[in-house]
């Protein structure tokens, strides 16, 4: 019974042939997007990160500013 409904409804809704299914251009250009999408974001995120521990190593959020090796030497 529920084999004969679902063929029923497949030849209804007309559903297409796996073959005929195919993302296309669109689909490449949505991919290709985000993929650059991502990429951008990483890249700034570790841009932002850097600026955070180069501002926590100057003592920009309360901390004491580390000093470098050539501060400790001279």
């Amino acid at each position: 019974m529920i084999s004969m409904l679902t063929t029923l409804a497949a030849e209804k809704t007309g559903i297409p042939d796996d073959k005929d299914v195919v993302a296309g251009w669109l689909g490449a250009a949505v991919l290709l997007a985000l993929i650059v999408a991502v990429a951008l974001l990483c890249w700034n995120f570790t841009h932002q990160i850097r600026k955070a521990k180069a501002a926590k190593d100057a003592g920009v959020y309360g901390d004491k500013p580390v000093r470098s090796e050539e501060d400790r030497d001279g």
